[in-house]
């Protein structure tokens, strides 16, 4: 097992999941609208499933011998996801929770390519590629009932 592309992929979904939880606190401080008191612990609900994702993912890097990033600077230097402050009374509560199925939709399109490349002849690590299969079904999970809630499905935009 080679590993060096998985390592990196770890090390991105690392960025990811650390700026979704930032952007994902904001949606859940900036909530507001009349099921706010369903959709506000919901939020803490994602943020849970995140910070799993994100401690087995350091910790499956480490196992294999990689270095976890770990510092604010290294996860913006290295995130795609938007990392933009936000004001109160800036999006209602749909604008926020769409804001927040396109970032998971993000996150299960990366989770798709290192599923892919765990299973490469270069790679071969089906020890992470479970671990993968097993986050991304849980995040298409919440995109559909996150999309659903919006009135939509969750191959729609």
């Amino acid at each position: 097992m080679a590993d060096t592309k998985t390592k990196a992929q770890l090390n991105q979904y690392i960025a990811d999941l650390s700026q979704l939880q930032v952007n994902l606190q904001q949606t859940h401080w900036y909530m507001r609208g009349p099921q706010f008191f369903k959709l506000h612990p919901l939020m803490d609900d994602y943020a849970e499933e995140l910070a799993d994702q994100l401690d087995e993912i350091a910790e499956r890097l480490i196992s294999i011998g990689g270095d976890p990033i770990a510092t604010t600077h290294e996860f913006i230097a290295t995130t795609k996801l938007p990392d933009e402050p936000i004001k109160w009374n800036q999006f209602t509560q749909p604008e926020l929770l769409q804001r927040l199925v396109n970032q998971y939709k993000y996150l299960s399109a990366e989770y798709e390519k290192g599923i892919e490349l765990t299973d490469t002849d270069e790679e071969k690590d089906f020890v992470t590629q479970d671990i993968l299969i097993a986050f991304k079904t849980a995040i298409d999970k919440d995109i559909w009932m996150i999309s659903a809630y919006l009135g939509k499905g969750p191959k729609e935009d």
